[in-house]
């Protein structure tokens, strides 16, 4: 009778060492989880950097309409935090929305030479002809421009945001760590999800037509924006589609 409640006892003592081993180890993740990667610091300083040296250079060109990108560039960094600090994505999607955030500020603010080809009247490098095609046959080119190619990065990248959401959402609502497999349907679900951020991002660059004078375009040049906005979001799911297996 007294081994079996030595038995009894030894067991019960087990299992609650084991259920705080089990309680500490979680605890323990969870905390690595938060604290932020080296690589993460040092994409987050030099966001910092060419975020801030933009504010001074935008001020004293009377910029405005980046003076306003700037307003909400900010804004979207603090949402990219938010998200990373739920979702944790990969270091590579938050150097590359980094870097997306820089061609950016490039393109609004950093003036190109005379000789290069611009479209419009402003010399910076959002209205540069990187390889100018008439693909209308109006006699005017079409593409390609600086501007085209950062959209077809950006929202690429931001596919790759809304894919990396999707597969940590599955995980946190299955509860067994597994990320879904990209699927056709699935990618068709985030690609449609990039574009629908193009879309937004137009919508931003409408009404900012409306309080300053800016270096947007016209209807052909929102058209254009959207298609390439389709062509960095259709790369991306092709991507992850073919890459099935590695990190998300």
């Amino acid at each position: 009778m007294k081994l079996c409640v030595a038995m009894s006892q030894y067991e019960t003592n087990h299992h609650r060492i084991t259920t705080v081993v089990d309680i500490k180890e979680a605890i323990m993740n969870h905390a690595s989880q938060r604290r932020l990667r080296p690589a993460v610091l040092i994409i987050i300083a030099l966001t910092l950097i060419w975020a801030l040296a933009s504010v001074p250079f935008a001020l004293m060109t009377g910029n405005t309409e980046f003076v306003i990108y700037l307003g909400v560039t900010f804004v979207l960094m603090a949402v990219v935090g938010a998200v990373h600090r739920v979702v944790n994505l990969s270091t590579v999607v938050l150097a590359c929305l980094s870097f997306w955030g820089l061609l950016h500020m490039i393109g609004g603010l950093a003036p190109v030479p005379e000789s290069w080809p611009i479209a419009g009247d402003i010399r910076v490098f959002y209205s540069l002809w990187l390889w100018p095609i008439d693909v209308t046959g109006d006699g005017q080119p079409d593409w390609l421009k600086y501007d085209q190619v950062v959209h077809a990065f950006g929202f690429g990248i931001t596919t790759w945001v809304c894919w990396q959401a999707l597969c940590a959402a599955v995980r946190r609502m299955t509860g067994d760590g597994q990320a879904p497999r990209p699927t056709l349907g699935l990618m068709m679900l985030v690609v449609a999800a990039g574009m629908g951020f193009g879309a937004g991002n137009e919508i931003v660059e409408f009404l900012t037509t409306l309080v300053a004078a800016t270096n947007v375009g016209g209807y052909v040049n929102t058209g254009w924006d959207l298609v390439f906005n389709g062509l960095g979001a259709a790369t991306a799911g092709t991507a992850i589609f073919l890459g099935q297996g590695r990190r998300p």
